[in-house]
């Protein structure tokens, strides 16, 4: 598996963030995947009429939701804000917080 975060650490990453992409609950795991489970269709209609603004964070150099990728969810978005973090991994909280912080802050401020 490759690191999870933007930056080169010393220590292995904390245990909080190697469990975020393993849920506790089996059933939930089966079900992720299960037939009928993604009708992208669907998933893109439903997107498209979201009327809520969007915000999409992508760490610069995330191996699991590349910005190529996150920029092509936004499109699928009526309203998307999207924002690559630079040096930023699939964490960009980890990586650097106070930029994290910054870019939501901003964005609800935006919308409030």
């Amino acid at each position: 598996m490759p690191p999870s975060l933007g930056r080169v650490v010393a220590t292995p990453e904390p245990v909080e963030l190697q469990a975020v992409g393993r849920p506790g609950n089996p059933e939930s795991v089966t079900l992720f995947g299960a037939e009928g489970a993604f009708d992208p269709p669907a998933t893109r209609k439903a997107l498209a009429s979201l009327a809520a603004p969007v915000l999409l964070l992508a760490g610069a150099y995330d191996l699991n939701s590349p910005p190529s990728a996150v920029t092509a969810f936004a499109e699928l978005f009526r309203d998307a804000a999207l924002v690559v973090q630079p040096g930023a991994g699939h964490y960009p909280w980890a990586d650097d917080a106070e930029a994290f912080g910054a870019v939501v802050a901003g964005f609800l401020r935006g919308r409030g």
